[in-house]
């Protein structure tokens, strides 16, 4: 496992990339409403990156090994779509919950963040399982400091997830993150303390658990990119990324808008 430490210079590159995806996010925020198409969403995003921010949408054409180029600038899933759906003509409605992923590259080098919205009230499953699944990223962020391990990440998220009823989607994790959109290391949001991965100061990566209000099977749709819940309950995400600094870390990916830190009652 080859794990790129990042300097002076990468780090600061960083923290304007990363400020610049959440900024993405405090703009579109107002336009989460019902009768709004995900499509339209997508192309205020890419208008809004392109115009205001010179930063280029790192997903737009996005091809890995074995996938067609993915076709937008963004991910927007909603309800039972676990992660990668292809923004288009679904028209929101009320109580809808969505995560909207954006990451940009700037000077290249590539911000990775995302949130949770509920259109109008929503449920209290939806606002339930949207609390819980950011309270599990917190908990994660939590552990990271120089000689964690990356199994302390995944072990807070997985305890806290289940202690509420939930499922942790296992198929998609965390990633290193810098010059590449996605390097190693794996942060997985499941575990057990003590094991894998000692953290270095340097280390830069996301924290970005999925979670499901039922099982946690997926599926994938024919288009290759938009997975789903198998049994077709809601799923939830958050992703900060955040870089390990000497003392403890450092979240990149804040802005303005960002929402705050949750209080959080952990199961003991």
């Amino acid at each position: 496992m080859s794990i790129t430490i990042k300097n002076e210079k990468d780090i600061a590159q960083m923290r304007i990339a990363c400020r610049l995806a959440s900024e993405v996010l405090d703009y579109i925020k107002p336009f989460v409403a019902a009768g709004i198409t995900t499509g339209e969403l997508d192309r205020l995003c890419h208008q809004y990156m392109l115009d205001e921010q010179k930063t280029i949408p790192a997903p737009l054409n996005y091809q890995p090994d074995g996938y067609p180029p993915y076709p937008k600038a963004t991910c927007i899933s909603v309800n039972d779509v676990v992660c990668h759906g292809i923004p288009g003509d679904k028209v929101l409605k009320n109580g809808d919950a969505l995560n909207i992923d954006i990451t940009v590259i700037k000077d290249g080098y590539f911000g990775d963040t995302s949130r949770m919205f509920i259109v109008g009230e929503g449920s209290i499953l939806a606002k339930r399982l949207v609390q819980t699944t950011y309270e599990c990223m917190w908990l994660g962020i939590d552990q990271v400091r120089p000689g964690a391990q990356l199994g302390d990440i995944g072990y807070a998220i997985q305890r806290h997830a289940q202690a509420q009823g939930y499922s942790i989607v296992r198929e998609y994790c965390g990633h290193g993150i810098g010059q590449v959109f996605h390097e190693e290391p794996q942060v997985l949001h499941y575990g057990r303390p003590g094991t894998g991965l000692k953290l270095t100061a340097g280390m830069i990566f996301t924290i970005e658990p999925m979670i499901n209000a039922g099982r946690r099977e997926i599926r994938t749709m024919p288009d290759l990119w938009t997975v789903k819940t198998r049994d077709r309950s809601l799923s939830a995400q958050w992703e900060h990324t955040v870089l390990v600094t000497e003392t403890g870390h450092e979240i990149l990916t804040v802005s303005a808008g960002s929402p705050a830190r949750p209080t959080i009652s952990v199961a003991v």
